[in-house]
């Protein structure tokens, strides 16, 4: 989701997560996988709840589930029409899409809602499935993560073509088989992705 479908903005998660008080939170958030209580919770080995208690303990005072929320989605930079259209485009043409994410329930607290678009639609719109790492309890690169997917879906690795702005992620799935194509984060991946379709 992140790097393809939205813009991230890492130091803005970065400047909020601060603004709650956790002075080193340029230590836990990465652009592409989290340490700490982070990424606890995006390996979903934390709950959202248990995150929030633990990030109140460590700031040293009571974080609400709606500052959480903010924070995380200090990742979120824009969400480019034109990707969403190309999403349908594909949709249309008969081409299966599947999320894999990295990502975490105050994220998809708004992924899944009418907030998503700013036209009512929610992510789920978009995709045919979801592929959550807090739901899967586990997180790209893992080379399991993308096992699970493959035989979820009862697909062969050739038959696919991973779009990942994260080069260690694309090279793991590379490494299975899988097509991949890796633009850089906010670049329009849109103009190029039916090259590697063909």
């Amino acid at each position: 989701m992140g790097g393809v479908v939205i813009t991230l903005c890492q130091p803005e998660a970065i400047r909020r997560f601060a603004a709650l008080g956790l002075t080193d939170a340029a230590d836990y958030l990465d652009q592409y996988t989290q340490g700490g209580i982070f990424g606890k919770l995006e390996e979903g080995s934390m709950s959202a709840e248990d995150f929030r208690n633990e990030l109140s303990r460590i700031v040293g005072r009571e974080i609400t589930a709606s500052e959480c929320r903010h924070a995380w989605l200090g990742y979120r930079a824009e969400l480019p029409a034109r990707n969403l259209d190309t999403l349908r485009r594909l949709r249309a043409e008969g081409y299966r899409l599947l999320l894999l994410s990295n990502t975490n329930p105050y994220m998809m607290d708004w992924a899944l809602s009418s907030e998503f678009d700013g036209n009512g639609h929610s992510i789920n719109d978009y995709f045919d499935a979801l592929y959550l790492s807090y739901q899967m309890r586990a997180m790209k690169p893992d080379v399991s993560f993308f096992r699970m997917v493959l035989e979820k879906e009862n697909i062969l690795p050739e038959e696919c073509l991973f779009v990942d702005d994260g080069a260690r992620n694309t090279a793991v799935a590379s490494s299975l088989g899988i097509k991949t194509f890796c633009p850089e984060n906010g670049s329009d991946w849109t103009q190029e992705i039916d090259k590697y379709l063909k």
